[in-house]
């Protein structure tokens, strides 16, 4: 396919559809109407072609499906689908709304097919749409979600999270912990290793003097050990520490104002103590265009921050404004944050 040269300066950026009984083929077709998309990057959906072909019908598109096995061979023009056909499954063989086997296991294709496009350094960036853990566990996928998948496909050990909505970007120390596994991790060792961390994240995501905020534990901060005493005896020393080693990082600060403050310009970016703390506060600001971030891995990932939807899978009506962000971000920061070249 013929590109002017302007458009091959875009970057390329891969969308898997992730579980196909769910509404991420949805999400992605209906993202691909935008022609903005178009101005940012280079999009290739990675997928089944009677999936998408389906995802097409059901949303009434006016996209054109065009098949490509690489980059090379993609139009990349509005009204156009450029797809990587990964043959795994038909669409009569899925139901919308179910928790199915082959649809997880399908998911998990789509990715490996994403990782294979990125070590041969044929894309830039990975903006993901949905899977279901159910359907990951029914086919014998042993990761939980798409950081562990991805963290597995690439042999990063312990892949970072954070969370972007409008300028507020947001780091979370825990993931998928309970509140109880979260508050004991929360010590002075994995504070500190954490906090230098997302230093490091936001320079390659092209900060150049990172101003970080850490967001207290307990309510008041602990107001001086009376309602906890881990600001004083984990987070403190940390944060003492990470500074001797020239990061910009704040006292321990109010979940409940702290948020607020960097969302306003004051910091770039904010450390969640523990999953729902840093959650909540993004989700309020703008449920649909909170995204996922992936650092740590050899590429930089985006991803949709809502679930399969089932409810509403294959009935056109999901939102695809959480997938055009998605898109946007993994535009803007895929060149930012680099393909790893020592990555093979």
């Amino acid at each position: 396919m013929e590109r002017t040269a302007s458009n091959a300066l875009k970057p390329v950026v891969l969308i898997p559809i992730g579980d196909v009984a769910g509404v991420g083929p949805e999400i992605a077709v209906k993202a691909l109407l935008h022609p903005e998309v178009f101005s940012w990057c280079r999009p290739l959906v990675v997928g089944e072609k009677s999936c998408v072909q389906r995802a097409i019908e059901v949303c009434g598109a006016a996209l054109r499906l065009h098949l490509a096995e690489d980059p090379e061979e993609a139009a990349f023009a509005p009204g156009t689908l450029d797809l990587v056909n990964v043959d795994v499954l038909r669409a009569e063989d899925t139901v919308f709304g179910r928790v199915q086997a082959g649809a997880g296991r399908a998911a998990y294709a789509f990715l490996e097919k994403c990782v294979s496009l990125l070590r041969d350094r044929q894309a830039d960036a990975l903006a993901t749409t949905t899977l279901n853990k159910q359907a990951l566990r029914q086919a014998g996928v042993p990761y939980i979600g798409h950081t562990e998948i991805l963290g597995g496909l690439t042999g990063t050990a312990d892949p970072m999270t954070m969370f972007q909505v409008g300028g507020l970007r947001v780091f979370f120390l825990s993931r998928h912990l309970s509140l109880r596994q979260a508050l004991d991790y929360v010590t002075e060792e994995h504070v500190y290793a954490y906090t230098l961390r997302v230093d490091a994240a936001l320079r390659r995501l092209g900060v150049e003097t990172p101003r970080i905020a850490m967001a207290a534990l307990n309510p008041h901060g602990g107001d001086n050990g009376l309602f906890g005493r881990e600001e004083i005896e984990q987070i403190m020393p940390a944060v003492r520490d990470a500074r001797a080693q020239g990061v910009d990082v704040s006292d321990p600060i109010g979940a409940d104002s702290v948020f607020h403050l960097a969302a306003q310009g004051r910091f770039d970016a904010v450390i969640s103590l523990y999953h729902d703390q840093g959650h909540i506060a993004t989700k309020m600001a703008d449920f649909e265009r909170t995204i996922s971030v992936t650092v740590g891995l050899p590429f930089l990932r985006t991803s949709v921050d809502h679930g399969t939807a089932y409810d509403i899978a294959g009935t056109g009506k999901a939102s695809e404004v959480s997938m055009v962000e998605a898109i946007r971000l993994a535009a803007l920061y895929g060149p930012l944050y680099g393909v790893d070249p020592a990555w093979r």
